[in-house]
């Protein structure tokens, strides 16, 4: 299941019944799970860790060292869960001392061609990155949002759970959990349809659209619709994450 043309350090750990193609490299300090696949010309460096059943197609780079100034060669770690997609060219870069020293990508996520996941990112399950997008360091991305083709995500920045972020968008602020953005980074309304096709009540999507009211449409202050969305949470909780998200930005929302 090695090609012949693979060059596989010695010190890397390889899992069972992995398929390593035609002129791709492996590391030291890299571990592999089991049932992996990588593709032809697949490079896979720095101490990174990666689960079962991820598939990396031709000219991915995972685990190379950061493009932030700041960093001088300090060790530092990426980590991959399980049945991740890493389609062709795209890159994914170690964290920075600065942070936490990890970037951290969870499972059954699906990163499309050309896609850059910067330093300390921190991604969660069932994201879908599209085409050429550019996601800057320190970002945290949530589970099932998705990042539509050339976006943008500035660094810092976090983008919740269930958000949909239209192609060519420029984030430069946070984006809630549930919302919809638009290219030009405007609001405009719920992942009403997504939520649907996760499994998500009437009542429950028809309690987020509510609170997106309240937070977008009724002229409220932030702290007044924080305040709305709390005491709907009590008896919605789907909503609780919209609270968190907002109690903790740190960059300001979307608005």
């Amino acid at each position: 299941m090695i090609h012949q043309t693979a060059v596989i350090s010695d010190k890397a750990k390889i899992g069972k019944n992995v398929k390593v193609g035609p002129f791709s490299y492996i590391g030291d300090n890299v571990t592999l799970g089991d049932d992996c696949v990588l593709e032809s010309h697949v490079v896979i460096k720095g101490e990174t860790t990666i689960g079962q059943k991820n598939h990396f197609y031709q000219f991915a780079s995972i685990g190379e060292d950061c493009q932030d100034k700041k960093y001088a060669g300090e060790p530092t770690r990426l980590v991959i869960g399980d049945n991740n997609i890493f389609r062709e060219g795209c890159t994914v870069h170690r964290g920075t001392v600065q942070d936490q020293s990890l970037t951290k990508i969870g499972c059954h996520n699906l990163i499309m061609v050309n896609a850059h996941i910067a330093h300390d990112c921190i991604l969660g399950d069932n994201i879908i990155i599209a085409n050429n997008v550019a996601v800057a360091g320190h970002v945290h991305i949530g589970d099932f949002a998705i990042l539509g083709g050339a976006c943008g995500i500035h660094q810092f920045c976090k983008v919740g759970a269930h958000a949909f972020v239209g192609a060519g968008a420029i984030i430069l602020r946070d984006i809630p959990p549930f919302v919809m953005v638009g290219h030009q980074a405007v609001p405009q309304g719920i992942n009403s349809e997504g939520l649907r096709r996760r499994g998500f009540s009437s009542e429950a999507i028809m309690a987020i659209k509510r609170a997106y009211k309240a937070l977008y449409r009724n002229n409220n202050t932030l702290a007044e619709a924080l305040q709305i969305i709390k005491a709907s949470a009590q008896s919605q909780t789907e909503l609780q994450p919209l609270v968190s998200f907002i109690e903790n930005t740190e960059r300001g929302i979307i608005r």
